[in-house]
């Protein structure tokens, strides 16, 4: 049986909070609360909007409206009214239980208090007034009653403040029996929130619930009716697509549209049907074609947007086009949803993709097409908006013999010359010696003991181009889903001017992928080291070094690239774990009779690790009950992606929203979630609002203290963390314009305005060898500078944004850091693969090397649901809330890294145990009595003596 419970929480939130209980109303006491509304914005300026179907064909037949009729998703869509509730699934073993009905799953709704109580669902978005529903539900009783109890199903109307109840049906139920309850009803207007729920048994009486099934009875109507129900299959909820009933249901945004047959002198045609759409005499760029899909649309529900869209007019040759949703909530707020975007042009169609998922509840719903600059005519010739189908599951990839370790660069020694090398561009390759003996160190701690190098190098002179270098065509050597490592010694020659980057490259089908850079400044051999995986069986792949600038002789040694094994890694790590993130513990008892206490049972369950991990949110997820579940239960520190950037918080000048960090923060705060702040300035031009960049440098001088007075004095005490100014090393926008010690003076500011408040540097691609901007020693050398400036720099945020991560790649930048003995976190920490198996395993090699290494205190990943992520194919768990196999990889780490150990005291009246550091159950079990004790085992190397008094 799978249990849950949840006490008074109808899916609708108050304004200040995620939980708020409120007075019953006067007969029948049902408990009411009001609804919270998202904002919708995501890290990427998606968005999660969900939809639902309106039908208007009398071919299609009626399909159920309840969410998880069946509970085969426990109790997922279902809300328990102030009463606990679980699941059976297999044939039930506990008091009064019910035989199986279907032969599936039921609810067993448990410790009623009042008659009203029960279980609901919110049906609003996917029902219309006008249509007749009919309504059927098996149902049982069992406990404390005599005779029958009637079970009813129930609507809650819920409109302007107001509350009203519409019976649909009941019927009289015998205890250990189930019964069909069934009922019709039809609404002539329609309510902000309709509510299903089935009540009734009198307090303590359980009540049992299967296959719940509302379907519309007046689809078989003409096509003419201009009410429809709402279904859930895969039909268009756009009406009038194609513009074959002209430009019925459309209209514009701001702006004209009209019909086309052709345009241009006829070189303008439709691709599909006979006529596309126009929107036309355009003035701003938000101005375009819309349709309103209110009522069509159902929360927490992905869909698939498709248009096929061009542009024609005002000189302009190609444009971004966007999808884009205007909503409204039942509050009156409005909020601005970017679905997805192209890049269209006059010569052609092309196709818009994208797909969005609505978390909370809306009153009003358009999607409408932008983007453009002004007097540029946008061309529609379809739109579609869809239920989105769920992706298969990956299958795991299948690697024969996959030689970890095995050089795939021919002649790698040079011992042949330059046999198996070709010059890429008019260079000139020759072999020299007196290149370093060893392999790069990363390489050595990938493959351990390995031959001497013989000391040659290629020497690649001639240069006319950054690209020319020494190739390789490696095509038929690589295999797919393997992880990649790259290794190499290269040194520059004399004439350099300047830094100079150099690049392992690969050219996979004529598409340059990054296999590690370093920059070098000097006349010594430097390490490279990166790494890459091909997911797709490509035509040609060649390898090549490049990058000094012409004229500069480049010089390679040792090139290594090799498939990486995980799993011996992921030995080595977990020795590093049991060393450094566990301790010795010694349980000493005593109070009473020594005699008594040997042999005597003990049981001790780790409930918590110390060892932070946690997650990006943003506010609107706050609405979606299942994103909210599942986030409490695995995560105990936050990150907000949006919602304290300031950006957000003051997008005009001197006008503030506090709100969604409000919420977040109470949140977090309800939940005992840790949080950090992310971020109060950010260095990267592009990302500061326009009023910001267009101020001089007094006023400018002026904002930014008023930033930080305004947000730390506001929060001050709330954020263990602050990552003061983001992306440092890829961004000036603030040292450029005021002085160069702003950045210091930002540290020193924020710490006398919060002291209890770490502050943190944050970048991005310090871990992996790709950017030569972001180095583990140019980051070294950022936060020296600052702290030489009385900077007080509490911890290094290092982002985490990787792929086809390799261990001892990761672990070279971490020793690096470390020397600065200040805490290291993964702050936005995700990976990307389409193969969710190789997702996991990427996942998995980022946590261990982070959990192994001491310098590094705490993982936060950059989100975990789909379509709340700024990258794609990075999700743990999809939109509609089902665990991928990376998500189930993250699960059985944490399960992994918490201790579970039992055993009887020895003759010292002792129980020892080595367990990882964090908040423990003790059970002593004895012939006369039962003990419960909670402890705490702190980080520590000697070990923990703990004196247990029973």
């Amino acid at each position: 049986m799978r249990k849950a419970s949840l006490c008074c929480f109808t899916g609708r939130v108050s304004r200040s909070r995620t939980n708020q209980k409120h007075k019953n109303p006067p007969q029948p006491q049902r408990s009411e609360e009001k609804m919270e509304n998202p904002s919708t914005k995501t890290e990427n300026g998606s968005a999660e909007i969900v939809e639902q179907k309106m039908i208007n064909s009398s071919s299609i037949p009626a399909a159920n409206i309840i969410m998880n009729h069946d509970f085969s998703n426990g109790l997922q869509s279902w809300h328990l009214n102030c009463c606990h509730g679980f699941i059976v699934s297999a044939e039930p073993d506990f008091p009064d239980a019910m035989p199986m009905k279907s032969g599936g799953n039921y609810a067993v709704i448990t410790n009623r208090t009042d008659c009203w109580q029960g279980l609901e669902q919110d049906i609003t978005t996917r029902i219309s007034p006008g249509s007749t529903y009919s309504v059927s539900a098996w149902v049982g009783v069992s406990g404390p009653l005599h005779g029958s109890a009637d079970v009813l199903a129930t609507l809650k109307l819920e409109n302007q403040g107001s509350t009203s109840y519409l019976l649909i049906g009941k019927t009289s139920v015998l205890k250990q029996k189930w019964e069909k309850l069934e009922g019709t009803f039809s609404l002539s207007t329609m309510p902000e929130r309709v509510v299903f729920y089935l009540e009734g048994p009198s307090p303590g009486v359980n009540l049992f619930i299967d296959s719940v099934v509302i379907t519309c009875s007046n689809l078989g109507q003409s096509e003419s009716t201009s009410t429809a129900c709402v279904a859930t299959g895969d039909e268009n909820i756009i009406q009038n697509p194609n513009f074959e009933d002209g430009l019925n249901n459309w209209s514009g945004r701001g702006c004209k549209i009209v019909l086309h047959d052709s345009m241009a002198d006829g070189k303008i045609v439709p691709q599909t049907g006979k006529v596309f759409a126009a929107a036309t005499e355009r003035t701003q760029s938000w101005n375009g074609i819309q349709q309103e899909i209110t009522g069509r649309v159902q929360r927490k529900l992905a869909y698939d947007v498709t248009a096929l869209v061009r542009i024609f007019g005002n000189n302009v040759t190609n444009a971004t086009v966007q999808a884009t949703l205007w909503v409204q909530t039942p509050d009156g707020r409005e909020q601005y949803i970017g679905i997805a975007n192209v890049q269209a042009t006059d010569k052609v169609w092309v196709q818009l993709n994208g797909k969005f998922l609505l978390n909370g509840f809306t009153s009003r719903v358009v999607i409408y097409l932008e983007g453009p600059p002004p007097g540029t005519d946008i061309l529609v010739n379809s739109l579609v908006v869809k239920h989105a189908e769920k992706t298969p599951p990956s299958p795991p990839p299948c690697i024969e013999n996959p030689a970890y370790g095995v050089n795939v660069i021919a002649n790698s020694q040079l011992t042949d010359g330059t046999n198996g090398w070709f010059p890429l561009g008019n260079c000139n390759l020759s072999v020299a010696t007196g290149s370093p003996h060893i392999l790069p160190p990363m390489a050595i701690e990938s493959l351990g003991d390995h031959e001497p190098l013989s000391g040659h190098y290629i020497l690649v002179t001639n240069r006319t181009q950054t690209w020319m270098g020494p190739a390789q065509i490696i095509t038929d050597k690589l295999r797919l889903f393997l992880t990649y490592q790259v290794s190499a010694w290269v040194r520059i020659g004399s004439g350099a001017k300047g830094p100079q980057n150099l690049n392992v490259a690969l050219s996979v089908d004529n598409q340059w992928v990054n296999g590690g850079q370093v920059e070098i400044n000097d006349d010594r051999w430097h390490e490279i080291g990166g790494s890459f995986r091909i997911e797709k069986q490509p035509l040609r792949v060649m390898v090549y070094v490049q990058g000094p600038a012409p004229g500069v002789d480049l010089m390679l040694a040792g090139l290594q690239i090799f498939p990486v094994d995980r799993e011996t890694r992921f030995k080595h790590l977990r020795r590093l774990t049991d060393k450094i993130r566990k301790r010795d513990v010694i349980l000493k008892f005593s109070g009473v009779d020594s005699c008594s206490l040997f042999g005597t049972f003990v049981r001790v369950r780790q409930t918590q690790n110390a060892f932070p991990i946690g997650s990006c949110i943003n506010r609107t997820n706050l609405d979606n009950e299942d994103f909210v579940d599942f986030f409490v239960r695995h995560f105990n520190w936050a990150v907000f992606g949006n919602e304290l950037k300031w950006y957000w918080t003051e997008p005009q000048q001197g006008k503030f929203n506090y709100k969604d960090a409000d919420d977040m923060l109470d949140f977090c705060q309800k939940n005992k979630i840790e949080a950090r702040g992310h971020c109060i300035f950010w260095e990267v031009e592009s990302t500061v609002q326009q009023w910001v960049r267009s101020l001089n440098r007094n006023a400018l001088m002026t904002a930014v203290q008023n930033r930080l007075t305004g947000l730390l004095t506001r929060y001050k005490g709330k954020f263990r963390h602050y990552d003061v100014n983001n992306e440092m090393l890829h961004g000036s926008f603030y040292q450029d314009r005021l002085d160069k010690d702003i950045r210091a003076d930002m540290f020193k500011n924020a710490h006398q305005l919060d002291p209890s408040a770490i502050l943190f540097v944050n970048d991005y691609h310090v871990e992996d060898g790709s950017d030569t901007r972001s180095s583990p020693e140019k980051y070294i050398q950022q936060i020296l500078d600052l702290q030489e400036k009385g900077a007080p720099v509490g911890g290094i945020g290092i982002q985490g944004h990787i792929d086809s991560p390799v261990g001892p790649i990761v672990c070279s930048a971490l020793d690096k850091l470390g020397i600065l003995g200040l805490p290291i976190w993964f702050t936005e920490l995700d990976v990307s693969s389409n193969n969710e198996y190789i997702r996991g395993d990427d996942l998995e090699v980022m946590l261990r090397e982070a959990f192994a290494h001491p310098a590094v205190e705490g993982i936060m990943l950059w989100g975990f649901w789909e379509l709340f992520m700024s990258r794609d194919n990075a999700y743990l768990v999809n939109a509609e809330g089902d665990i991928n196999e990376a998500g189930k990889r993250l699960l059985a780490l944490k399960q992994e890294w918490l201790t579970h150990c039992h055993g009887y005291i020895d003759e010292q009246e002792q129980f020892q145990f080595r367990g990882f550091h964090g908040t423990y159950e003790l059970e002593v079990i004895s012939v006369s009595k039962r003990v419960l004790k909670t402890f705490v085992v702190e980080k520590d190397e000697s070990p923990m003596v703990l004196s247990i008094d029973l």
